[in-house]
């Protein structure tokens, strides 16, 4: 009998004596009186073993055929077993099993239920930690209004392929998200996300990101306003995108629990696909994953209305490689060239433009470049693209031996000469370094004399 069975047969002996009426014996049971009467009669027919209920012990009528479970368990053992630490092999949780279960095999089992055979059978032994330090912050009302953009470096393919970087990119209101893996956490990885969610919903309102210096510029989190953009936050720009920068990763919390979701459920499903390259996990993504995904775990916003704008009324005439661009400006020599990385550029056709002009040099991702250079027509600024062509160096003569000659710098190569100056030979320098070397060789020849052998 349990505790509660003892009590009650405490209280019910007191009614059948007398000492307490139904009504104040139904009270200190927390029963109705209609069933403290009952209790009572099963007291007196059968005492304290009356109290029991009839199905301890015993099978449920609902329980489910050992068979089908014996089956389900071995299952889980050849596919859906591992280890329980993070890292490749890890074990699939009871919802994903489920999931699987239904998908892969046909068999309808509740999570519930698969979780307590997982349980019984030391499959699952999950404890969360959770410690309240953050007050979970609303959804934004609108689809568009905010988007969490960051990157999760994981071993997303285990043992089978390269690891990178999963750039996400999940709206704020209903949790539904975007996806690309690529080898690093790059200008091009976010651009290249952000204009496929443009093509897909259209231009957001705002993106939230963290405190990198690919979309912000280093200095404190409330002086943004006064800080130069960077390549990313210029590409926001054009299309009139707010970049807000979160303090902690706590702040944009919605796509760090969808980087966890993902490390748990995506990497398992890759693992069953057998996919071991970046190309085919972008292909499962756009094709099966990321659609599956948004529609079971997307949520209705709490305003129906849209706030993506489309690209044509936020980008007016520019076009998509003047938007999708690293750009850069620089000044114009006397003579018309600009300096670029290591290329020098020779601008044609500047007859209107003043002398050290600055313009501005735009490379897309495949490496082409244009040259822009941008002037004020009627209070309407417009953008001009200047002819350009390699401007290529003579290259030096080079240096003949001559008895005359100074030395030559061995690290500059062979046809430069040295202009570094040799210290003298009574450099402080040169007389230290003779100190220690004398030193040196005498601390040698003293260990020599006392391991030498016996007759040498």
């Amino acid at each position: 009998m349990s505790d509660r069975d003892l009590m009650r047969a405490v209280v019910v002996d007191r009614m059948v004596r007398g000492e307490l009426t139904s009504a104040e014996g139904a009270e200190l049971l927390a029963l109705s009186v209609r069933q403290a009467k009952r209790l009572r009669k099963r007291f007196v027919a059968s005492g304290a073993k009356g109290l029991v209920h009839g199905n301890l012990s015993k099978r449920s009528n609902h329980a489910r055929p050992r068979e089908e479970r014996a089956r389900v368990m071995e299952l889980i053992r050849e596919r859906y077993s591992g280890p329980a630490e993070r890292g490749p092999g890890q074990r699939f949780g009871p919802t994903l099993v489920a999931e699987h279960l239904l998908e892969d095999e046909g068999i309808d089992v509740p999570v519930s239920t698969l979780r307590c055979w997982m349980r019984t059978d030391g499959l699952w032994t999950r404890k969360r930690k959770w410690h309240h330090r953050f007050r979970r912050r609303e959804r934004r009302a609108h689809f568009g209004e905010l988007i969490q953009l960051d990157g999760s470096f994981h071993d997303w393919l285990e043992d089978r392929g390269a690891g990178g970087c999963l750039m996400t990119m999940t709206d704020d209101a209903t949790g539904r998200q975007l996806a690309l893996m690529g080898k690093e956490e790059t200008l091009w990885s976010a651009a290249g996300l952000l204009r496929w969610w443009i093509e897909e919903y259209g231009v957001p309102r705002a993106i939230y990101t963290d405190l990198k210096t690919l979309y912000h510029s280093p200095g404190g989190v409330w002086d943004r306003a006064y800080r130069p953009l960077t390549k990313f936050g210029l590409i926001c720009s054009k299309l009139g995108i707010e970049l807000i920068p979160a303090s902690s990763p706590q702040a944009k919390g919605r796509v760090e629990r969808t980087h966890g979701t993902n490390q748990d459920r995506l990497v398992k499903k890759l693992r069953l696909k057998g996919i071991c390259s970046h190309e085919e996990m972008n292909r499962y993504l756009k094709e099966v994953y990321l659609p599956a995904h948004n529609a079971r775990f997307a949520k209705q916003p709490s305003n129906p209305a849209d706030y993506h704008l489309p690209l044509e009324a936020v980008a007016g005439r520019l076009k998509p490689e003047d938007i999708w661009c690293l750009e850069e400006s620089r000044q114009l020599s006397n003579d018309g060239v600009i300096s670029y990385g290591s290329r020098k550029l020779q601008v044609s056709e500047r007859q209107d433009m003043p002398q050290r002009s600055k313009v501005l040099v735009r490379t897309t991702e495949d490496g082409s470049l244009r040259v822009i250079y941008k002037r004020l027509v009627a209070g309407e600024t417009r953008e001009t693209e200047l002819k350009w062509q390699e401007h290529r160096e003579q290259q030096k003569e080079r240096i003949k031996d001559t008895p005359d000659a100074k030395a030559i710098n061995p690290r500059a190569g062979p046809n430069v000469l040295s202009t570094r100056p040799r210290p003298k030979a009574n450099h402080p320098w040169r007389m230290r370094n003779g100190i220690e070397v004398a030193e040196a060789l005498e601390a040698k020849r003293e260990l020599q004399m006392y391991t030498a052998p016996e007759g040498q």
